[in-house]
């Protein structure tokens, strides 16, 4: 999906598109980078198609919704998923029992900070979930990690934007 397209769907679809892009995103689906949905979503608020704030609501429900379906899909079978995955790729077993002793080690903060590394914030719920991370611990550390991704990304395409798309146009 390239810019253009997610700018057809943002003009088309106005908040309910940005909700959906960014759960998707949070679900770790192929296809829709934080890097391209965010920004633009900031650019969208910043030409005043919508407002900052409201683009801030929308991407952090879209997130911790994702989030929460990750967590639960770990919880109810991530265990025996995650077996079945080591049994396919033994190599991994090492960085996998590392992350997982990561989070028993680090808890809720160990969250938080995994949400702010790409590709691993995707990622760590699904062993949050496994572990049975207490949900009310793991929801606020997730959102506060959230929120401040996504107020990053946000916020630059609030902020820089335009003055990049008019750089490189």
């Amino acid at each position: 999906m390239d810019i253009a397209a997610l700018t057809l769907y943002f003009t088309r679809y106005g908040a309910v598109a940005i909700f959906i892009i960014v759960l998707l995103e949070y679900m770790n689906m192929p296809g829709f980078p934080a890097g391209v949905i965010m920004p633009l979503s900031g650019i969208w608020a910043a030409k005043g198609n919508i407002h900052f704030v409201t683009v801030m609501l929308i991407t952090l429900a879209a997130g911790v919704i994702g989030s929460w379906i990750l967590y639960f899909l770990g919880r109810t079978g991530g265990s025996l998923l995650l077996e079945k995955y080591l049994q396919k790729f033994p190599k991994q077993r090492e960085a996998i029992e590392r992350n997982l002793e990561m989070i028993r080690q680090k808890g809720s903060f160990g969250i938080f900070l995994s949400k702010l590394i790409p590709m691993v914030r995707t990622l760590v719920s699904i062993p949050a979930g496994v572990l049975k991370i207490n949900f009310v611990k793991y929801t606020v550390s997730s959102a506060l990690g959230v929120f401040v991704w996504n107020l990053f990304f946000v916020g630059a395409g609030y902020y820089l934007g335009d003055a990049v798309f008019r750089y490189f146009a």
